[in-house]
């Protein structure tokens, strides 16, 4: 690629390597809201504090560095 700049599959790659690794070292959590009660006009929610395991930090890790050598190996 003239001017040397990034391929998307390292580009994505790199992107996946740092968001896995931040979920397996640091944890990552998101709140999900469910309709607990829905009579008529009264609506009941409930809030949940949900954890992303590990195992996906995991496999992102192992995705990114599959793409940046899929990126490094395209160059040929």
């Amino acid at each position: 690629m003239p001017g040397g700049g990034l391929r998307p599959l390292t580009l994505a790659g790199i992107v996946l390597v740092c968001l896995g690794a931040f979920v397996l070292l640091r944890g990552m959590s998101f709140t999900s809201r469910r309709n607990v009660l829905d009579v008529g006009d009264l609506k009941i929610t409930a809030d949940e504090q949900r954890t992303v395991p590990p195992w996906v930090g995991g496999a992102a890790v192992v995705v990114g560095v599959v793409l940046i050598v899929a990126g490094a190996h395209k160059r040929t």
